[in-house]
This record gives structure tokens, sequence and C-alpha cells, in this order.
């Protein structure tokens, strides 16, 4: 690289890009032939199109054009400018056809998911079931549930798998951006939106609603009625005693139960 191609480089780094990537180059789109800073914009722009048959993702995988930031030289893919030398993102993987300069983030390539991911290699590992990489502390330690990622987050519906938000697993296995799950908490809603399981450990709240039924009589009228309850966290069919403040499920003890319909009378 000559000093000013050199000079160019460094004045840069970390200054070039977009809003989700700072890198060197453009990508030349291989489904509508544009160039875009990145997928996230091309995909951002072309579902903005008042034509919904016009919508579509970037396959950034049949990448085979860049643009050079530095000096505009459109050339084949490759992690260094073939005109001017300059480097085009710290990080580069030939396979995403994907360019960063923020290596603090612990970019690495996941053969299983297909796809580059971010928090470190030795954090991670990818789980053949579940179809996606989990933090090391879920290994062994997580309900599997097949490619849980490849789907919409339930509370803000963008695709979860290549998204550039945290995921968040909840105890059911099911998945969503960890910060739509806080909000979900913040609003009071403690249940998976997918399949009704408690989403997190609900033994204190079981408790505290405990010491309320104990403390809260029912009128006469209703001391005696039973109601049929379907339990969402084990799937158990009891017959309980009705009460405002919950219906505790007779096998897990959870209160995250609804009533139903008795059951039918053998004939």
């Amino acid at each position: 690289m000559d000093a000013s191609a050199n000079q160019r480089y460094h004045f840069g780094k970390m200054e070039h890009g977009c809003k989700h990537y700072k890198r060197r180059c453009k990508l030349r789109a291989p489904c509508c032939n544009k160039i875009f800073p990145c997928r996230h914009c091309h995909d951002e722009e072309t579902s903005a199109l008042s034509n919904p048959q016009d919508w579509h993702n970037l396959p950034r995988h049949d990448v085979r054009q860049v643009v050079c930031l530095i000096c505009d030289k459109e050339q084949d893919v490759a992690p260094v400018c073939a005109n001017c030398g300059v480097n085009m993102g710290e990080y580069f993987c030939e396979l995403c056809k994907f360019y960063d300069d923020d290596t603090e983030k612990g970019q690495f390539h996941c053969d299983g998911c297909g796809i580059c991911r971010v928090g470190g290699r030795e954090n991670f590992f990818h789980c053949q079931k579940c179809g996606s990489c989990y933090p090391v502390s879920l290994q062994g330690n997580h309900l599997c549930v097949e490619n849980s990622l490849r789907h919409n987050c339930p509370i803000c519906y963008e695709y979860l798998f290549d998204s550039l938000k945290r995921a968040k697993i909840l105890n059911c296995g099911h998945t969503m951006h960890m910060e739509c799950f806080v909000q979900m908490m913040d609003h009071g809603k403690y249940s998976c939106p997918i399949c009704s399981k408690s989403a997190i450990d609900m033994t204190e709240l079981w408790q505290k609603m405990d010491e309320e039924v104990q403390a809260t009589r029912m009128p006469e009228d209703y001391q005696h009625k039973k109601v049929w309850i379907l339990c969402n966290d084990c799937s158990c069919t009891t017959e309980v005693f009705f009460h405002i403040i919950g219906h505790k499920c007779g096998q897990c003890k959870s209160y995250n139960t609804r009533s139903i319909p008795p059951p039918a009378s053998p004939h």
C-alpha cells in the first residue's frame, strides 16, 4: 500500500460504512443489481417499496462484487482492494461476504448456522437440534426446540435467526429478542407468547399468590364452587375450588392456568 493509500486507510477506519457496520466497501446486490452499504440497508429499502411483490432480502452468500469506498473501484469480493490496497474490513468472511471494522464484537463464522455470529467463538456452541448458536452456559442446560431461532420474534416480528439484536431463550426453549423480553416483563407478562408456559422461574410469585389466597376469603356462595382448569406449564387437567385470586394446578402447583369446560361424561 502506498503512502497516500495508507493515509486514507487510517483516516477511513471506523468512519466509513453505515449505521449497521463500519467498513470500507459497499456491496452490489445480486438480486437487484443495485449497490448498498450492507444487506440490512438493502432489506430496509426494499421492504419499504409500495409493491409487496418487490420486497426481498439480499442473499449474502451470493454477493460477487464490492465497491471500495476509498477509491470507488468495483471488483470481485476480496479482503483487500485490488486497486488501492486498502483493507476493506478488519474482519472479513469469504463465505458470508461480510466486512466489519468493529472487531471488538468478536465475530466468528459458524458452519452450523451458515452465517457469522458475534460474541467470540469460545463463548458459544452450536446446538444441532435447535439449529443455532447458544452461550456455553446453556450447553446441556436448555430445552431444545427444533430450529428455535428460525422464526420471527413473537413481540416485534423481526426474523430472529440473523437479527443484530441479542436473543433471549425462555425456559420453554422458545426465543425472542432480549429487549422485547424485558418489555414483556415490564408489562407484567410472564408467559411465553408462543406456548403460554411460564417464561421465568415463578416460584416466588406462586408463594405470594398462596398467601393472597389464604388471606382472601371467598363469599359463602362461592366457597364450595369448583372449576376445571388446564395448566399451561405441565398440561395437567384438574378440578379445583374457584378463587378470585387464581387457580392453582394440583400437579405442579403453578397458577399459570386457565378455566376449561368439564370433561365429557363417558356414555
